[in-house]
């Protein structure tokens, strides 16, 4: 059910499940844990999706079984974390495109993105307690993502609501009209792909490193980061090209 395209320097993940609003099946983690660990070097950008017009993610496969046994399955839900893990650890940006809606564990999907482009027709939520259920796994990015008593207060509630809240509350990047969701998406892989690939590498290992630890520790940590980037041929490449006033030509090193 996950669909893989390599397309120049960028790879695209579709969840193609449109029928079912593209759940977030065993299989399809799995499926997505296996491509992020074999990453082709000529990936500069992953993007994530949706199969269809209705859904990026409705969430777990509840009638699958995502939630059946607790305790056979463990280990299989556990891989939601992993997915996390990769998805930040990958060296490359990930970008959300959000087709359509984006509840449960689709809306943790997202927010293990990067960044994420959302159709303005699009509903998010964590709706899991309305069914006895609490989004556990999720928690970590959304409490990472959105501030805190906003991620609690979703979890305990269950609300769906719209793309312009989501934009609002920081859970999206950018909203617009399904017409010029692939344009924008079109858009941000280039503006990414003209950067350095080293130092974007650089910058969101240290970016998500950093946000965990305390202040004066952060600061230390990313003051040895900026003497990292310096010592690669792409920031000396890129500080002639500004000196020199010309376009730089990074290698990605």
């Amino acid at each position: 059910m996950l669909r893989t395209e390599l397309d120049g320097p960028r790879i695209t993940f579709t969840i193609d499940d449109p029928e079912r609003r593209n759940p977030l099946t065993n299989e399809v983690v799995s499926a997505m844990i296996a491509e992020l660990r074999a990453l082709p070097a000529q990936a500069r950008v992953v993007v994530l999706t949706g199969a269809g017009d209705r859904a990026f993610c409705a969430g777990g496969d509840l009638a699958g079984g995502f939630f059946a046994a607790p305790v056979e399955t463990h280990s299989e839900r556990a891989q939601l974390a992993e997915l996390f893990r990769l998805m930040r650890r990958c060296g490359r940006p990930v970008i959300a495109r959000v087709n359509g809606h984006a509840l449960a564990g689709g809306f943790g999907l997202m927010l293990g993105c990067d960044t994420a482009i959302s159709v303005d027709s699009a509903t998010f939520g964590m709706p899991e307690v309305g069914i006895g259920l609490w989004p556990m796994v999720i928690t970590a990015v959304a409490q990472r993502a959105l501030a805190p008593k906003v991620a609690l207060d979703l979890m305990m509630t269950g609300r769906r609501f719209g793309a312009d809240e989501a934009l609002a509350l920081g859970a999206v990047s950018q909203v617009v009209p399904v017409a010029q969701l692939d344009t924008a998406i079109d858009a941000a892989v280039d503006a990414l792909v003209e950067k350095s690939a080293a130092v974007v590498a650089l910058g969101k290992d240290a970016f998500y490193a950093a946000q965990d630890m305390p202040f004066d520790a952060a600061l230390d940590f990313l003051a040895s980061g900026i003497t990292a980037v310096a010592l690669t041929d792409d920031a000396r490449e890129g500080l002639a090209a500004f000196v020199g006033k010309r376009t730089p030509r990074f290698e990605g090193r």
